[in-house]
């Protein structure tokens, strides 16, 4: 089982270039960063934290993809992944070039993790009705892995149109990054998974004991290798009874949450996780 770090990456936060170094030194083997493009002023969803109030660091966050290739730029090893992307609010094919030049320059380290989206009026300001983020999302990730795998790549769908079309760099990774998707737990979020993705990326990671039987079985039926599939649950709060479990129950990668905070708050908190990997 591998361990990473997440931490909402602002412009009052550590600095990222820092922090990924400092987890790397440290044994660390993946950083994730979220992405939120803006938070309107307008309340209509409430916070997913369960707050009664968003916590400013959500409309402050950092673009993750630039954040990232500054983190690879100072890193040999670390994995560098969002946490999550959200595809529904992103033109297909900007995403694509940028994912497929950060995995170059990285030497292949990108991971693509992602959800569909919490905010009704975030996603508004992007064209997407919240009904139809889950749609828009498979369509927008589809158009980007055709992109990178064919020579000749395109997509129509109902969303989503390229015309055959050339883009190039390709990803180092073949046949492309890896692709996490988060959600809840569910057949149906179960079965865009198995259609497109590499794993789950669950927030926490309750429940897995009675969630994971379910993917798998989903996962086997679509014919998929069980030994390919990725479970990351993301944002824990991590202990040595909690780790055990995760990996007697096959958990692939275990992110550990950082507070977004400056350099001297956030430094010891990564200190305590790292002691959890000498286990």
């Amino acid at each position: 089982m591998r361990f990473g770090v997440t931490m909402f990456a602002t412009d009052r936060s550590m600095d990222v270039v820092e922090l990924a170094r400092e987890a790397e030194a440290r044994g660390f083997g993946s950083i994730y960063l979220p992405e939120h493009t803006h938070i309107p002023v307008s309340r209509r969803t409430p916070p997913p934290t369960g707050d009664a109030e968003l916590p400013e660091e959500y409309a402050r966050t950092l673009d993750p993809l630039v954040a990232l290739a500054a983190a690879a730029s100072v890193t040999s090893s670390i994995r560098l992944g969002t946490g999550v992307a959200l595809p529904a609010q992103r033109d297909p094919i900007v995403t694509a070039k940028a994912i497929a030049t950060l995995d170059l320059v990285s030497g292949g380290r990108f991971v693509f993790g992602i959800g569909f989206g919490w905010n009704e009026d975030e996603l508004e300001d992007h064209g997407v009705a919240m009904a139809d983020r889950r749609a828009v999302c498979r369509e927008r990730v589809l158009a980007m892995r055709s992109l990178w795998t064919q020579d000749v790549g395109g997509y129509q769908g109902e969303f989503t149109r390229i015309a055959p079309s050339w883009s190039w760099p390709k990803p180092v990774q073949r046949p492309h990054p890896p692709i996490l998707l988060g959600g809840g737990a569910g057949p149906k979020l179960f079965a865009h998974i198995v259609e497109y993705a590499n794993g789950w990326i669950p927030i926490g990671g309750a429940g897995l004991s009675s969630s994971l039987p379910q993917l798998r079985a989903q996962w086997a039926e679509a014919g998929r290798d069980p030994e390919e599939l990725e479970v990351v649950p993301f944002g824990s709060i991590p202990d040595p009874g909690k780790l055990e479990h995760f990996e007697r129950i096959g958990v692939t990668e275990c992110v550990f949450r950082l507070p977004s905070a400056t350099r001297d708050e956030v430094l010891p908190v990564l200190d305590r996780w790292a002691a959890l990997l000498v286990r």
